[in-house]
């Protein structure tokens, strides 16, 4: 491209260029200097559109750099992009013009080293140990002789063939085998969805214990077991876990998780199932041990019999004399029998003739009866008629005391009736009526009724209140004027209080 400055002060020589072209060049430019690059920064801002699209941005101490991954990208990307993370990111440069920002489309993602790696890890152990996903006291124990184990491993590789010969040499078991991919892109979530599916089999198919196992490898391949999916899977899983991963060095995150750690994947194996030979040499040593102490016991229990034996009593003397005295008591008791007969015989003689001649008292009885019987009907009558003589009296006294109440009360008031005559009364009255024509008398002395007969006048307001002073009078005051025989109206027209020229004529 010339070089578009201007030569001189005009600048009508410079060439005219839209916006549109101006960010294309740019974008061109962009795109063929730089091409394919490696940028290694820490992740920030990310965030996940519903179109699929990761939009995040890379950053060191002292610049950043925005970034996309396209959907289709996502799944070839290598890891699971999270804020924090340092990665070295694969792609191209480009610009985006609307924005005349420029950014990297990144086609792939790696760990910025064991260092970013071992970080993320630690932080994630640190969280789930916290949630309690490590602690003992939620780990299985392992079955006995499981009848089922299931395997979730890769089909391909040594590690399926070193389980299946050690469980043929030490007890053929039936085997369950789910293939995965054991690293790379996908691989965390296919151990997920394997160990989600084995627990999810019927009782009669479920396995009695799962392995989950892997060969050796760097820290980068044996990231999926380092995945939070992969752990979350092994810690809701109702069937005891073994975890095979890597070798006896190498330690991941399922490690804490699983109910066994076993160091390779032939060690699980021989943690899954016991040997033929050493269960049936421990039962014939605990079949001999228990014969041995049958037999010890047997022994002890002879021993202790005979010991019983001799401090037992002599059995046949004992019955002997046992059988002489039931004898003598049997001959004692035909004996005295008879006379112990004959002695309640005579006791109860003797009693008899101490009881009183019932029949003699039944009769005696009767005829106490009969003759109370006969003086009652004879006493009966006689009751009657005193009870009647008595009844009568009582009667005769009622009425003669009835009548000399009567006549008492009637006396009584005979005498209150004479005492009450009209001649005190009419006394009081008079003396009552003297009384008052006392009281009129001097009422009507003071009275201003009998003022206003000499000639006076009463002056009131319209209302009724009395006017004693000129001075209270304004001209045109209406005012009421009572004489002793009625009353006129009067209108004040003016004067000075002690001028008697300004007095109403009467």
């Amino acid at each position: 491209m010339d070089d578009p400055r201007p030569t001189g002060l005009n600048a009508t020589n410079l060439p005219e260029f839209t916006v549109s072209e101006i960010s294309g060049a740019i974008k061109r430019t962009l795109e063929g200097e730089f091409g394919r690059v490696r940028v290694r920064g820490e992740i920030t801002e990310m965030k996940r559109y519903p179109s699929g699209h990761i939009y995040f941005s890379l950053k060191d101490e002292g610049a950043k750099l925005s970034g996309i991954v396209w959907r289709t990208s996502v799944a070839r990307l290598g890891l699971t992009p999270e804020n924090g993370v340092e990665v070295i990111a694969t792609g191209r440069i480009s610009a985006y013009g609307e924005r005349s920002s420029y950014q990297l489309i990144v086609e792939r993602m790696d760990y910025a080293g064991a260092g970013a790696l071992l970080a993320r890890i630690e932080a994630l152990r640190v969280r789930l140990a916290a949630e309690g996903l490590f602690d003992a006291s939620r780990k299985l124990p392992l079955p006995v002789l499981p009848r089922v184990i299931g395997v979730v491993t890769s089909e391909r590789g040594a590690v399926i063939q070193d389980i299946r010969t050690t469980i043929l040499r030490r007890f053929p078991r039936n085997l369950l085998v789910w293939p995965v991919a054991v690293q790379g892109d996908g691989a965390a979530q296919q151990i997920a969805d394997a160990i989600a599916g084995f627990d999810a089999l019927p009782e009669g198919m479920r396995p009695d214990v799962l392995i989950i196992a892997r060969g050796g490898g760097s820290l980068e391949d044996l990231m999926a077991f380092n995945e939070e999916i992969v752990l979350r899977a092994v810690a809701a899983c109702r069937i005891p876990l073994i975890s095979a991963v890597g070798h006896e060095t190498d330690t991941t995150l399922i490690d804490f998780v699983s109910d066994r750690r076993a160091p390779t994947p032939t060690a699980a194996a021989e943690m899954a199932i016991p040997a033929r030979a050493d269960l049936l040499a421990d039962v014939a040593q605990k079949a001999a041990r228990l014969a041995g102490a049958l037999a010890h016991v047997t022994r002890e229990r002879r021993l202790r019999l005979l010991h019983a034996e001799r401090l037992l009593p002599d059995l046949p003397s004992l019955l002997g004399t046992a059988r002489q005295r039931l004898d003598d008591r049997g001959d004692r008791l035909v004996i005295a029998l008879p006379h112990l007969l004959e002695r309640r015989r005579a006791a109860l003689a003797a009693f008899g003739g101490r009881l009183p001649d019932l029949p003699a008292m039944v009769v005696a009885a009767r005829e106490r009866v009969r003759d109370r019987a006969g003086r009652l009907v004879l006493a009966l009558p006689n009751l009657v008629t005193l009870r009647g003589h008595a009844l009568g009296l009582a009667e005769q006294r009622l009425f003669s005391g009835l009548r000399q109440a009567v006549g008492a009360v009637h006396q009584r008031a005979g005498r209150i009736l004479g005492r009450l005559t009209d001649g005190p009364p009419r006394a009081a009255l008079r003396e009552a009526r003297a009384r008052l024509d006392g009281t009129a008398a001097r009422l009507e002395s003071v009275s201003p009724l009998a003022v206003l007969a000499r000639g006076y006048a009463l002056v009131t307001t319209p209302a009724g209140a009395p006017i004693t002073h000129a001075a209270g009078v304004k001209p045109g005051a209406r005012m009421r004027l009572r004489f002793a025989d009625g009353e006129v109206r009067a209108t004040a027209d003016g004067g000075r209080p002690g001028d008697r020229q300004g007095m109403l004529p009467l």
